[in-house]
């Protein structure tokens, strides 16, 4: 099992965690499956509709995921999983994120320090649903 993501659409996360630090940043994750192995594609950044928490919590309206579903599959593409960041905490998923996560789709957490991105990681739900699991995040240069 593997996700394999273009430099480009990693820094592009980077970036969204910057941007909306000190709140948290969401998105979409576009891209081709073939069994466990993803190759993400293009990501579409989402607003964070959280209203109490921003800070520690996201949510994707479910209105904002059809849309996303529908620009997917009118590319060819499919959504194969999710981005978001943690504010001035570790890229770890939280027990909040594992309790609305879905097997899987690939999950990406970037942590922004102070507003500045800083580590990346990648994370597959088990079957079960009772933890979360690294996965292997592969990264090309883009084009290849």
């Amino acid at each position: 099992m593997a996700t394999s993501i273009h430099q480009k659409e990693l820094e592009r996360i980077r970036q969204h965690g910057a941007q909306t630090y000190p709140h948290e940043c969401c998105g979409i994750l576009l891209g081709k499956a073939e069994d466990w192995n993803k190759t993400i594609l293009d990501i579409l950044p989402m607003n964070n509709a959280r209203k109490d928490s921003p800070q520690n919590r996201y949510m994707i309206l479910p209105e904002d995921l059809i849309a996303s579903d529908r620009e997917a599959r009118k590319r060819g593409l499919d959504v194969i999983g999710f981005y978001h960041s943690h504010p001035d905490h570790p890229a770890q998923p939280s027990e909040f994120d594992r309790e609305h996560a879905w097997p899987w789709f690939a999950y990406i957490i970037v942590a922004v320090g102070k507003g500045v991105p800083r580590d990346l990681t990648a994370w597959l739900l088990s079957a079960d649903r009772a933890q979360f699991v690294p996965e292997e995040l592969q990264v090309t240069e883009n084009g290849n």
